[in-house]
């Protein structure tokens, strides 16, 4: 065993041991995470470190929930029950209010339709509750007109897109994800973390920025009217900070798809693998087609929230051109403003998740996952070759 690692690879895959041990002996004692890859539905990375990480320990993984959220809409869309190019008023007639009836689910789904958050922002308890922010956001002008330009909808889209598949199946997309998904895979990986699970949870603690790091968040427009501010809801006095939302209970007992799920990096890379391949005998969650049009790049370019360049797929970011450039096309998965990652890469049938305790900065997927996403797929397609 590696000194301060935990945990197995399968053979080839040792470089991807020796790369996270690399990473972790200079962030202990402070660091504590998780590194789980399939490849072809066999798990071939399963490593944890750090002082009270077990392999199902679970973190808050912010917008990487947003994976499990799309992944639900994906097998609807797939089934029938859904339809991308149907206009939301058709399962939601209520969402039609200021301007929004031309919006379509697909709009939706790629972070077209303008609608961000609230011009007067959420309470803590609607924002954890979907249900609540859903019907709050049925009435609200969008920020721009819908269709025209896109914008990241980082803690509404699960909401918005949850109410569609409440109306159109009578189920929570909570419901949904632990009837069809999570439980019949054993994932670890809820939206709605019971309460027996609680003992697992591990709290996030935030982490202050390098100077470099800090440079970066000074640049981005701050204030209590911006487009940023507005989407992360921090334009309402007493909001707390992004960093403790998972560490709330409610949260974690509402699950809000947008970004309030726990997971074990294990459920991250479980769920992906799920979705592209057999595991254990049990089919692929998603057929070619699915998995083609939900990796298809909907929405790219300037991000209106962000200020910086980002690409949509369906539901999912697109993540060989948002974060790794070397991963196959089509790649399809979410990061999340802890640090986390998640994503499937199909044309190598890679499935990979990770999770951290501290947060990363400046957001979104922690500055490691590049190398070691680097080291993962090197050894995959090493694997294949070999084969």
């Amino acid at each position: 065993m590696t000194q301060g690692i935990h945990g197995t690879v399968a053979a080839g895959f040792e470089p991807v041991r020796e790369e996270f041990a690399a990473f972790v002996a200079g962030e202990l004692p402070d660091y504590e995470g998780q590194l789980c890859a399939y490849v072809h539905g066999r798990r071939v990375v399963d490593l944890w470190a750090g002082e009270g990480c077990e392999p199902d320990s679970l973190y808050g993984v912010f917008s990487s929930t947003k994976g499990a959220a799309h992944l639900v809409v994906a097998l609807l869309v797939q089934e029938g029950t859904l339809e991308p190019d149907r206009k939301v008023t058709y399962y939601w007639p209520e969402f039609g209010a200021e301007g929004k009836g031309g919006v379509t689910l697909r709009d939706l789904l790629s972070h077209r339709a303008g609608l961000v958050g609230l011009d007067a922002g959420f309470t803590p308890a609607e924002m954890a509750d979907d249900r609540a922010m859903a019907e709050r956001l049925a009435d609200q002008r969008p920020f721009w007109r819908p269709g025209t330009a896109f914008g990241y909808h980082a803690l509404v889209i699960g909401a918005l897109t949850g109410e569609v598949v409440r109306r159109a199946t009578g189920r929570t997309l909570q419901e949904v994800w632990e009837e069809r998904i999570r439980a019949p895979h054993g994932l670890d990986f809820h939206l709605g973390l019971p309460e027996e699970l609680e003992p697992r949870y591990r709290s996030v603690q935030p982490m202050a920025p390098t100077p470099d790091q800090q440079a970066v968040l000074d640049s981005v427009p701050t204030g209590p009217h911006t487009l940023a501010s507005i989407a992360f809801n921090t334009h309402v006095p007493g909001a707390g900070e992004l960093a403790d939302y998972p560490n709330s209970r409610a949260v974690r007992a509402g699950g809000p798809a947008s970004a309030g799920g726990v997971a074990a990096a294990r459920g991250l890379a479980g769920m992906y693998a799920a979705a592209i391949s057999e595991v254990n005998e049990r089919p692929p969650l998603l057929k070619p087609d699915t998995i083609a049009e939900v990796g298809q790049i909907h929405s790219t370019g300037y991000d209106l929230v962000s200020r910086t360049h980002k690409s949509f797929g369906l539901g999912f970011q697109a993540v060989s051109d948002t974060w790794y450039p070397f991963l196959g096309a089509g790649s399809f998965g979410h990061s999340g403003a802890g640090g986390s990652q998640a994503f499937a890469d199909p044309r190598s049938g890679l499935a990979y998740g990770y999770t951290r305790r501290r947060c990363a900065y400046p957001g979104g997927a922690a500055p490691e996952n590049e190398r070691l996403v680097r080291a993962v797929h090197g050894a995959a397609l090493a694997d294949a070759e070999s084969a």
